[in-house]
């Protein structure tokens, strides 16, 4: 699995998949295009392009469902994803704005800053959390 070929809209498709099967529902391409806002032939294309990488399967008409690696890759973007809205609510953004951002963030960040807003969140106390994001514990 090379990741220089993953794109934003790939890691977006990977991450939305994940969250869905987190959520106890079919990771079904109708779904992922209701959740992502996008055309059911977008969410195909960007499905076959994850099945080529190696991160996702699907049989005919049902579900996507997470490989090995699509589920360690996922986890890393979703763990990024809530790292960034916790740090960017955190310094006075509104959860809509944090939201927002942080999708963009996460697929341009460096390692380097991502480990410095962790230690960050880490020295004032702020928890992070998979759920609904985050409360300051001070």
């Amino acid at each position: 699995m090379n990741q220089s070929t993953m794109t934003m809209s790939l890691e977006d498709y990977l991450e939305c998949v994940y969250m869905l099967i987190l959520s106890k529902k079919p990771a079904r391409v109708r779904d992922i295009a209701a959740s992502l806002g996008v055309k059911t032939p977008s969410v195909v294309y960007g499905i076959s392009a994850l099945k080529r990488l190696g991160y996702v399967t699907q049989e005919p008409y049902a579900s996507v469902e997470l490989t090995e690696a699509g589920l360690q890759h996922a986890k890393d973007i979703l763990r990024k994803h809530k790292l960034l809205t916790t740090f960017l609510t955190f310094i006075g953004s509104s959860e809509e704005a944090a939201e927002a951002d942080a999708c963009k963030f996460e697929h341009v960040i460096s390692h380097e800053t991502l480990m410095a807003i962790e230690s960050f969140l880490a020295r004032n106390d702020v928890k992070v959390r998979v759920g609904r994001l985050f409360q300051s514990r001070k």
